[in-house]
């Protein structure tokens, strides 16, 4: 069974290059539609190719039961079959009124970076542009704005303190993701990366000039659980929460 469904937000091989961990084992793996770069401190490519499988395993049984979760642009109920996986997506979207599949990329990088942190003490797990992170020291995540003047100026600074935690992105003019917006980059920041990358596509969604970017802010602070957000749309940007911006050069 194969997902006809558009996951990532941004050209992967461009965004991997702009988060900080090359103290970090670098590895990839790849299934299906799922791909996955990796930093830990060991090479755990094969457990990582496991877990991928295993989770992946899980949503596509559940759709084969649930065609709509693969569909549905609209939350919809949990079912007394849902996985745990599909659950936790189910409820990060009903959160923001989005469907469910708009949390997938974040959901497989959590639940596989939280099973990896068994065997290293930091992880660094990225999926499509969206990312699960558990680090000691601080680490920097570039934002990729496309064609926006700010795209390879600013990162968002993560304190090692307040990880484990997720940093996603949606982009209406970057990528083929399904968004209705035309926000150059919406970087969420949360504890739950599942949460965090439903959030983006819903504030994202609410994105078609600068003169959205602060209703969209005043939407994303009503959504509990959400830390810090960016957003950016030509040459403006808008920041609310939790959320230390820095230089960068990539």
């Amino acid at each position: 069974m194969r997902w006809k469904y558009t996951f990532s937000t941004m050209p992967p091989k461009i965004y991997r290059n702009w988060i900080s961990g090359k103290d970090l084992v670098t590895f990839t793996v790849a299934v299906r539609e799922t791909d996955l770069y990796i930093r830990a401190a060991s090479n755990l490519e094969r457990k990582a190719y496991k877990l991928v499988e295993k989770y992946r395993g899980f949503l596509e049984t559940y759709i084969a039961r649930n065609p709509l979760f693969l569909t549905t642009l609209e939350p919809i109920p949990i079912t007394d079959d849902t996985p745990q996986i599909a659950r936790r997506m189910m409820e990060a979207a009903s959160q923001v009124g989005v469907g469910p599949m708009t949390a997938v990329s974040g959901a497989i990088a959590e639940f596989i970076g939280r099973d990896l942190l068994e065997f290293t003490p930091e992880i660094i797990v990225e999926n499509g542009g969206e990312i699960f992170l558990k680090s000691l020291k601080t680490r920097v995540v570039g934002i990729y704005a496309g064609k926006s003047p700010l795209t390879g100026k600013i990162g968002v600074e993560i304190s090692a303190a307040d990880t484990p935690l997720g940093v996603c992105t949606s982009s209406g003019t970057v990528g083929h993701s399904i968004n209705f917006g035309k926000a150059d980059a919406v970087v969420t920041i949360a504890k739950s990366t599942i949460l965090a990358d439903a959030s983006a596509t819903a504030i994202a969604n609410r994105v078609q000039t600068t003169e959205d970017i602060d209703p969209a802010l005043e939407f994303a602070g009503k959504i509990p659980g959400l830390s810090g957000v960016v957003i950016i749309k030509d040459e403006k940007i808008g920041v609310w929460g939790k959320v230390k911006l820095c230089p960068t050069a990539v």
